[in-house]
């Protein structure tokens, strides 16, 4: 039997349902992409999940005054998601869910380059090895095991953009344990979240200010309250937690799973059914995942 005490375990289990839940806001991001500016719409998600993750911090561990130590560390990871976020949504607007979902997939290689480089974690081969069928796997699926799409593919303008913002995601994963001070999940996470929400209140304050937020339509709505629970305070305290217990690139692994949770957002919101043959990427991101866990 599995044991869920194993702080490593729960670690993995969190990356797992953290993939589900990312992948959501791909799916859901690419259809108000163009509805409202990226910056306007991630401040607000910021302030949203801060509130939530504010109300458990009250209820749980509280800040104590250790907590505010050093708050430039609050900024840093803040300013570091905050890009992130901006650039997704901002790619989103001419890059497709699931293209967009390939880019995501270079986060791994890249998490352990910046592992390396903050942490000097060391990559073994059997993680390589897991890492490299994991991609393989992923891109099947990305491409929907059509290797005439594989050989053409092309990078779009949304690719690119989005690219950059992937890469302040994977520099992001070393630096949660880097400047991590024993402060509490909850209670980090609501550094960075209002960290994150000042840096986009300073740079977005042009959009913000033009946005109407009264005349959304109400799927905005409805992917700003997704974001805020599920796709920020939620996701969040799962990078937080599996961060402190994993390998940087072990956590960036999971990153593989997205693509095919994208397809199946992508059909539960009306899209077409995935070609059998996508099942094969599919089994082999999920032996990649097996040998990671048992490392």
């Amino acid at each position: 039997m599995p044991d869920f005490q194993n702080p490593a375990l729960r670690g993995h289990l969190a990356m797992l349902l953290f993939s589900a839940l990312v992948a959501g806001s791909f799916a859901l991001g690419a259809r108000v992409a163009n509805l409202i500016e990226p910056a306007a719409l991630n401040a607000l998600r910021f302030l949203l999940a801060a509130v939530i993750i504010g109300t458990f911090v009250a209820l749980g561990p509280g800040v104590k005054r250790r907590d505010l130590r050093a708050p430039w560390r609050y900024l840093l990871l803040g300013g570091l998601f905050a890009i992130y976020f901006v650039l997704m949504f901002e790619g989103l607007k001419t890059a497709a869910p699931v293209s967009a979902s390939a880019v995501f997939t270079l986060a791994p290689v890249m998490a352990a380059v910046f592992g390396w480089l903050v942490l000097r974690q060391v990559t073994t081969r059997r993680m390589a090895l897991a890492l490299a069928l994991a991609a393989g796997g992923a891109i099947w699926v990305i491409f929907r095991g059509d290797i005439g799409a594989i050989l053409a593919f092309e990078i779009g303008r949304g690719e690119v953009i989005f690219f950059f913002g992937v890469a302040a995601h994977a520099l992001y994963t070393p630096m949660i344990r880097r400047l991590n001070r024993g402060e509490p999940p909850l209670v980090f996470t609501l550094g960075m979240l209002i960290a994150g929400f000042l840096v986009l209140s300073v740079f977005g304050a042009g959009s913000i200010a033009a946005t109407d937020f009264a005349s959304l339509p109400p799927l905005v709505w409805l992917t700003i309250a997704y974001l805020t629970i599920f796709a920020s305070a939620t996701t969040f305290f799962l990078l937080q937690y599996a961060a402190l217990h994993l390998k940087s690139a072990k956590v960036m692994a999971y990153t593989y799973l997205v693509p095919a949770w994208v397809i199946l957002w992508e059909v539960a919101l009306g899209g077409a059914m995935v070609p059998l043959t996508v099942l094969i990427g599919v089994a082999a991101v999920v032996v990649a995942l097996v040998m990671l866990l048992e490392e």
